[in-house]
């Protein structure tokens, strides 16, 4: 049976929105909130009706009638941190999404806004695979100062709907394969996935792993406490994430304009470039370690793997260690529509918060 799901994506100033029948998207709406407006909130809590009824009125105008649904999804926020799955929106959830437990941020709206339609029509609300999934190992989460632990925020929901696209082409499941699985985009993270459990990564948001088009990665501390300690603690976070990676080096945070500058001459460009793909594969062999080299692929995903060019300075560090696969860009409303599918199918149970 096909059923019907609305899938609801809030970004810092946008908010995309489709409408599935099974695996077939029936449309797709992404709908973009001026600064200006976003701006008249003081809280992202308080954008919950002006989101709720944009949502609505694209639906609308769609012609679309919501009786038809059988789910409502929404992207999956910064609660507490939990197991891969599916999760049915319930009051403890919500209540989490509210006070922004693991930070505020637009994805919050996620959940709530898809129990608010979903309420009206009696239908049953989910979150899927949010970034602040934790299946780390033991040893995964020593940092190496009994201060610290490593914790786990990646790009949670594309890594494991690509873990699933491979296991696909290898004509077998997820969870029975080990894979090394690198999201590259404005963060980068890079993943052993064991058995469908990502028992380690790096956190893509905490000053850990390569340098990407706009974070720094892991920097030299010692070094890093020294050039900082006049700054206030939003500069730092700004270095770090957002100012970081090749925005730091060149002044852009896109890959096409570098190569551009490498196929002028640039020098520079083409040693950060160098520079980018050597830390992320130095990071995809470090997780091959991870799982005692019984790996049966590597898998390269993300918008930096539109270039033909970066994957294959990567594949030219790693591709001695497993077979690679490439899975180009991501696509977060298909696996948001995808958890859904699994359990409105059967397939899977939803998981409780």
């Amino acid at each position: 049976m096909n059923f019907e799901t609305l899938v609801i994506n809030p970004g810092s100033t946008s908010t995309k929105v489709a409408v599935y029948q099974g695996k077939k998207q029936l449309f797709q709406t992404n709908l973009c909130h001026p600064i200006e407006e976003i701006e008249k909130y003081p809280q992202i809590s308080d954008q919950f009706d002006f989101r709720t009824q944009a949502i609505l009125k694209v639906v609308e105008e769609q012609s679309y009638d919501l009786n038809r649904l059988s789910a409502v999804v929404g992207r999956g926020g910064l609660l507490r941190p939990i197991e891969s799955g599916t999760y049915e929106v319930t009051e403890k959830l919500k209540e989490d999404l509210r006070l922004g437990v693991s930070g505020q941020h637009a994805c919050n709206l996620g959940g709530l806004i898809a129990d608010e339609i979903a309420q009206k029509y009696q239908i049953p609300s989910y979150i899927v695979d949010p970034v602040v999934v934790d299946e780390l190992q033991p040893l995964a989460r020593f940092s190496g100062t009994e201060a610290l632990e490593r914790s786990s925020i990646f790009h949670a929901l594309n890594h494991k709907a690509v873990g699933r696209i491979a296991a696909e082409k290898q004509g077998t499941d997820y969870d029975k394969q080990n894979y090394v699985i690198a999201h590259l985009g404005g963060g980068v993270s890079v993943a052993s996935h064991e058995k469908g459990r990502v028992v380690d990564v790096n956190n893509a948001l905490g000053g850990e792993g390569p340098f990407s088009p706009e974070r720094a990665g892991g920097v030299p501390v010692y070094h890093f406490m020294q050039l900082t300690k006049e700054w206030p603690q939003d500069k730092i976070y700004k270095t770090l994430v957002g100012k970081g990676g090749l925005v730091s080096y060149l002044g852009t945070n896109d890959l096409r304009v570098v190569e551009q500058l490498i196929a002028e001459g640039d020098q520079k460009a083409k040693l950060v470039f160098d520079a980018m793909a050597y830390q992320i594969s130095k990071e995809i062999g470090a997780n091959c370690a991870v799982l005692k080299g019984k790996i049966d692929a590597i898998v390269l995903t993300g918008g930096l793997c539109y270039s033909d060019s970066f994957v294959q300075s990567i594949t030219e560090y790693v591709s001695w260690m497993a077979p690679i696969i490439v899975v180009p860009g991501e696509d977060e409303m298909g696996a948001l529509n995808q958890g859904a599918q699994r359990v409105l199918a059967k397939i899977e149970h939803a998981k409780q918060y």
